[in-house]
């Protein structure tokens, strides 16, 4: 389904769009936007007032100018030399989350199953939308305590932890194009795949929120799980310093820690950018790590599993911007 974002009743009578309500920041450091702590700014930076201001902001945007959106920057690396363009800033802006009513237009849930439906917004934090599900009797999703981003970035890249992946609750996505168009659409029009979505009609847009199905069950127990993965999380993890999580996908039927450790990789250093002695799946920024000390670490870490085991990683961050 796809509409355009309904125009207040003043824009309406005037014909013209309305004055832009979110703040921009210019030359913003993006070290501040990214869990790596590293990077060069932002051109133009713009947090929205709400999914309406960002559609009229979207809108304004020159066609030959970049838009990137940006929630926690968990998976996100900036080169030094900046971002041109506009990034949009999401966190704690689309933060809208509810247990949805409506099922009008949804696919039905399996007739074997007691379920509910959450809608979240793109700037939802994925642990929050863990939380709130079992905090009203819905399980299912407490995997997403275990991922470091937003809901919005979840479904860019079909997140997932402990077994789970996000799609596999996903009935339907909210979509924002270039034109400020929001589109509802179904799991069927996209290629889903580990860490990886892509629309079958290729056109460029964003997601702004989803409509998850979870079964109804014990709340208590959720929590408890919950709990329980943070629990290993924080065991396994080195969470106490900057990073971006998993830097790399899993080979198939292989692990791209035990690979990088096999080649003596783990607490390879280049600055401040560091392979985790704790996981070596993760780089952390030691302190003063630059954004090319960070991308160095990968290449390296990239070329040499290649030369010595012939597999190829596939990065899972996104490296965006200029060189110094």
């Amino acid at each position: 389904m796809r509409h355009n974002y309904r125009m207040s009743e003043v824009d309406m009578t005037t014909g013209s769009a309305p004055v832009l309500r979110g703040r921009f920041l210019y030359n913003e450091p993006m070290s501040r936007h990214v869990s790596w702590r590293a990077g060069g700014p932002a051109q133009r930076a713009y947090i929205p007032a709400d999914l309406e201001d960002l559609v009229w902001l979207v809108r304004s945007v020159p066609a030959h100018e970049a838009i990137h959106m940006v929630g926690l920057g968990s998976n996100l690396l900036v080169r030094d030399g900046g971002v041109k363009g506009v990034v949009i800033l999401l966190h704690g802006v689309l933060k809208k989350l509810a247990i949805e009513g409506r099922t009008h237009g949804l696919p039905p849930a399996p007739a074997d199953r007691d379920t509910g439906l959450v809608y979240a917004q793109a700037g939802v934090a994925a642990p929050k939308l863990a939380r709130f599900a079992a905090n009203h009797n819905l399980v299912g999703g407490e995997f997403w305590a275990g991922i470091p981003g937003t809901v919005g970035g979840a479904i860019a890249m079909n997140a997932g932890c402990y077994g789970s992946e996000t799609w596999q609750r996903l009935v339907q996505v909210e979509t924002l194009d270039r034109d400020g168009q929001i589109t509802e659409r179904r799991p069927e029009d996209y290629v889903i795949g580990y860490r990886h979505v892509a629309l079958r009609h290729p056109r460029e847009e964003w997601f702004v929120g989803g409509w998850f199905r979870l079964e109804r069950g014990d709340g208590a127990a959720a929590r408890e799980t919950i709990k329980d993965l943070l629990r290993r999380r924080i065991a396994a993890q080195p969470l106490g310093q900057p990073n971006a999580g998993s830097v790399f996908r899993n080979p198939p039927g292989d692990y791209a820690a035990r690979l990088i450790e096999a080649c003596g990789l783990k607490g390879f250093r280049i600055g401040d950018a560091q392979v985790s002695e704790k996981h070596a799946n993760f780089i952390i920024n030691l302190g003063h790590a630059s954004a090319t000390d960070i991308e160095r670490v990968i290449e390296h870490v990239e070329d040499t599993v290649e030369a010595r085991t012939n597999v190829q990683l596939i990065r899972e961050v996104r490296i965006i911007g200029e060189r110094l």
